[in-house]
């Protein structure tokens, strides 16, 4: 994205450029409020800036219309409130290869071993509405890479989890990228997270990509003074 800003009552977000690597995973990091959930927005084709130009593979990205629409269907977003359909775990996995229309067996194939994948078989005809928070996070995390799609996002996906479904959602964002080529954004406001399972981490502040880096870079020798306090767990605001 080149000259990309996003403004309401006052601007929340400019971003002068960004350019993202294949299969890579990125964190983005920063305050509350800093714009960080806003760059995903405006990554996943959600809120159109209010200026700006966004690129998908160096071509630009009409403002509406069925482009726009074909290039949604590449993408998957996960927040971190889980929206989940009262229905089985299989068919919450399955939901978007039946959208795309998939056939049977292949859906069957697929959504099987991504429930093996998360430790979820026994639970394959469970109500979604029944499971814990740690159990419906994994499930919509499956149901968003069923249909394996190019970019995957994340909101605070792994936010108010505990350690072990923290570590098994880490583990199948790694396998991703690593086994399926998908480049992954994931806003966190976990710093040791970030350092965990990031290779490339964005430090958001103030609506501004103050600094974008390799992971260990950005925590050892930060270019920014301000990446280094936040880095470090001094409050920046």
């Amino acid at each position: 994205m080149n000259g990309v800003y996003k403004k309401y009552d006052k601007e929340v977000l400019r971003v002068d450029r960004l350019e993202l690597l294949k299969g890579c995973i990125y964190g983005i990091i920063g305050p509350s409020g800093a714009g960080k959930s806003t760059l995903l927005r405006i990554i996943n084709l959600l809120t159109p800036p209010t200026g700006g130009e966004v690129k998908y593979h160096g071509r630009p990205v009409a403002a509406n219309g069925q482009e726009r629409l074909a290039l949604q269907r590449k993408m998957a977003l996960v927040f971190q409130q889980t929206l989940l359909f009262k229905d089985s775990v299989f068919n919450n996995v399955a939901f978007g290869l039946k959208a795309r229309g998939y056939s049977k067996s292949e859906t069957e194939d697929r959504v099987s071993t991504l429930l093996e994948q998360i430790g979820m078989t026994e639970l394959r005809n469970r109500r979604a509405d029944t499971l814990s928070g740690g159990e419906a996070q994994r499930v919509a995390i499956a149901r968003a890479v069923a249909f394996e799609p190019e970019l995957l996002l994340l909101d605070e996906p792994t936010a108010n989890l505990d350690p072990g479904n923290i570590e098994q959602i880490e583990s199948m964002i790694t396998g991703l990228a690593r086994e399926k080529g998908i480049t992954i954004i994931m806003v966190t406001h976990n710093v040791f997270q970030a350092r965990r399972i990031a290779e490339q981490v964005m430090f958001v502040h103030q609506g501004r990509i103050v600094e974008i880096g390799a992971t260990e870079k950005i925590f050892t020798e930060p270019e920014k003074e301000s990446t280094r306090q936040f880095v470090e767990g001094r409050m920046v605001y």
